[in-house]
């Protein structure tokens, strides 16, 4: 079975950073000592109101990773504002498409399909065309993972914060493995995200297997501020290949 993938969400450090003028702490310092203690990849998800991630953040990030042809850059956020052009211009290995609104504090639900996919397709296509792997941001629905196949999608990132709030819940966990099976039936990976915490994703990640990728950044750089954030790093991986915490 493969392995699951962490990529290190760095909208956090970079929400920091933009308290001061001095530039610390630095988003690409930070990548770079995720990426060292063996971290996939990195994560990041530019909002319009630049309250943490920015343009010039994705542009250093993707340079940077040049240097890690290991890993992979995911570019997360809304493709109706003002993702896709940057998307288009960097061009990471993957894009996850999600329907935030403009000012939300975080990411809370997933495409509603079919009632979008007559805005995700082109959108999608576009994507591909350039060469991003597409991964959709969905809810816990194993009906709507055909559709978001038929979209063009080549994954799908399945939104975890109901399963954190309820990690003890067999039949909240049980949604979620049939929602994975039925993706991965449709021909799609399947990713995982969001408030997933050393305490509860190891017991998705086996319970879901195989998940392609995790991405991990609010409660990741939390622990980073007790343990540092190559530690940090190296207790998600443990906890991801089911070692513990």
């Amino acid at each position: 079975m493969a392995m699951t993938r962490l990529s290190v969400n760095l909208n956090k450090i970079a929400l920091l950073r933009n308290a001061r003028e001095s530039g610390l702490p630095s988003v690409t310092r930070a990548a770079t000592v995720a990426l060292a203690a063996g971290a996939h990849g990195i994560t990041v998800h530019p909002r319009p109101d630049e309250r943490h991630i920015r343009p010039g953040d994705v542009h250093d990030l993707s340079a940077l990773l040049r240097g890690w042809p290991q890993a992979e850059f995911n570019i997360e956020g809304n493709p109706f504002h003002n993702l896709l052009p940057l998307a288009l211009d960097v061009r990471p290995q993957q894009c996850t498409l999600v329907p935030d609104e403009v000012g939300a504090l975080t990411s809370s639900f997933g495409w509603q399909l079919p009632q979008r996919a007559g805005d995700l397709a082109p959108v999608v296509a576009r994507l591909r065309t350039a060469g991003i792997r597409v991964s959709l941001f969905m809810d816990p629905q194993p009906e709507a993972m055909r559709l978001a196949r038929e979209l063009g999608a080549d994954r799908v990132e399945l939104y975890t914060e109901p399963y954190a709030h309820a990690a003890d819940d067999a039949s909240v966990l049980a949604r979620y493995v049939e929602s994975a099976q039925a993706a991965r039936a449709a021909g799609l990976a399947v990713n995982a995200g969001h408030d997933l915490n050393l305490d509860n994703v190891g017991r998705f990640v086996h319970a879901a297997a195989p998940i392609a990728e995790v991405s991990i950044g609010h409660a990741l750089i939390g622990d980073a501020l007790e343990m540092g954030l190559a530690t940090a790093v190296r207790r998600y991986l443990a906890a991801i290949a089911g070692q513990g915490t």
